[in-house]
């Protein structure tokens, strides 16, 4: 099995649980308590060795995992997910998973995920204006994700699925050369 298959496994079991109508954390909360764990796992080398060696043992790694779980002040069901990744031997994964869990989640919540490039940091103003455009033209809610890209010298292209909405200075050029050189 590929590791986006396992990841989407893991994925799609946590979204079932905070989807649930009987659920004690929403999808949100979740997400943000993962990425707050994935951080603290990132920014210390010698915990991601110890919860990746096999040398280690289970119980201790799910010691560990507890630990920083009541310092992070994390859900039950979170550390409960941990937990399962430690004793499946997926907590190198977990990057992954948390991706696909936003995926999964934003899909059953009717959203779209849109990666946006601009040239320059959008002002607040941008960003609402051109969600509200996105949300127009696809009929679901969106959800951005920012980056710069100098090399588009103005405006923004914004990327859904597989579609793509190029509002840059260069597209409208390239536009422009294609037009030229088709008359000519």
């Amino acid at each position: 099995m590929t590791l986006s298959a396992v990841a989407a496994r893991y994925a799609n079991a946590l979204a079932d649980v905070v989807t649930a109508k009987a659920s004690s954390l929403s999808p949100e909360q979740a997400v943000a308590e993962l990425r707050a764990f994935e951080s603290a796992l990132r920014d210390s080398t010698e915990l991601q060795n110890a919860l990746v060696t096999p040398a280690v043992p289970v119980a201790r790694k799910r010691a560990v995992v507890g630990r920083i779980g009541d310092v992070l002040q994390l859900s039950r069901v979170t550390k409960n997910f941990l937990f399962v990744l430690i004793d499946h031997r997926r907590i190198a994964s977990l990057t992954e998973i948390i991706a696909q869990f936003e995926e999964v989640v934003d899909a059953r919540l009717g959203y779209a995920q849109a990666e946006v490039l601009s040239a320059t940091e959008l002002s607040d103003a941008e960003r609402s204006t051109l969600n509200a455009t996105l949300e127009h033209l696809t009929g679901k809610r969106i959800r951005m994700r920012f980056a710069i890209d100098p090399a588009l010298i103005g405006g923004a292209v914004a990327r859904i699925g597989s579609t793509v909405y190029d509002g840059s200075v260069r597209g409208q050029l390239s536009t422009l050369e294609r037009r030229l050189t088709a008359e000519a």
